[in-house]
């Protein structure tokens, strides 16, 4: 069956937000983001919002922005290192934050999609990951027991979608996309090309298009570098040389 392909983010999630919803949001760093739906999400001054993310993004970028507008009250990720607001919130007390490591993030999210309520992982065993959590002995080793991740709405970014809404990720933004977009009953992929259906073989389809509800058709995507590290250049390494002989 054909899937809805919207041009403007904003029309593909109405009726989709409200607050104090979860939102799982797909992507690495800001790498294989859902741009152009987390701007939506912002314009539609929605607040008191779960996010389940790898990560907050960067000031002003990506999911930085939700966080700069106050409208997240709760992010659940495993690294939170390089977004400053995000910092100065949570240390005023004025966001929380629920840490969970990258792999049992994931696994949580696969979980949800495949309907499985919890699992047992010795990830996080003996640190503060564990408090609060309940524990079980598997052949005299300890394991914590995690909750499979239910969201409201899944917002993932894929590089191509056919008509009937499968999807093909294009390298890191398979990460954390693909899972993401299973933990909830309504998906919304932004995508930058759409095929006709059939046009993408059956082996290369990363995500089937049963998971997903609407397309969003996006073009000129800013690339983002999450650190930069270059180099002189050759002209001005030589100039160098010659002023300090």
């Amino acid at each position: 069956m054909a899937k809805p392909i919207f041009k403007d983010a904003a029309l593909a999630l109405k009726d989709c937000l409200w607050d104090g919803m979860v939102i799982c949001s797909g992507g690495f760093g800001v790498c294989g983001i859902p741009q152009l739906l987390i701007d939506a999400v912002q314009s539609s001054g929605v607040k008191d919002v779960t996010i389940v993310s790898n990560n907050p993004g960067l000031d002003g970028i990506g999911l930085g922005k939700l966080i700069r507008s106050r409208q997240v009250r709760k992010m659940i990720s495993s690294y939170v290192g390089e977004n400053k607001e995000f910092e100065r919130q949570y240390l005023a007390g004025e966001i929380q934050v629920e840490f969970c490591p990258q792999g049992t993030l994931a696994e949580r999210c696969r979980a949800g999609g495949a309907g499985i309520p919890g699992f047992y992982t010795k990830t996080g065993v003996g640190t503060l990951v564990a408090e609060g959590k309940e524990t079980k002995v598997f052949a005299g080793q300890t394991y914590l027991l995690e909750h499979g991740i239910r969201a409201d709405l899944s917002i993932v970014k894929a590089w191509r979608a056919d008509e009937a809404g499968n999807l093909v990720f294009r390298k890191t933004a398979r990460n954390f996309n693909q899972v993401m977009a299973t933990a909830s009953s309504m998906t919304v992929a932004e995508v930058e090309e759409v095929v006709p259906t059939g046009k993408i073989g059956a082996d290369g389809i990363h995500l089937p298009g049963i998971y997903v509800k609407k397309l969003v058709l996006g073009d000129a995507y800013p690339k983002h570098i999450e650190f930069r590290t270059t180099r002189p250049r050759q002209a001005a390494a030589s100039e160098s040389r010659s002023a300090n002989p």
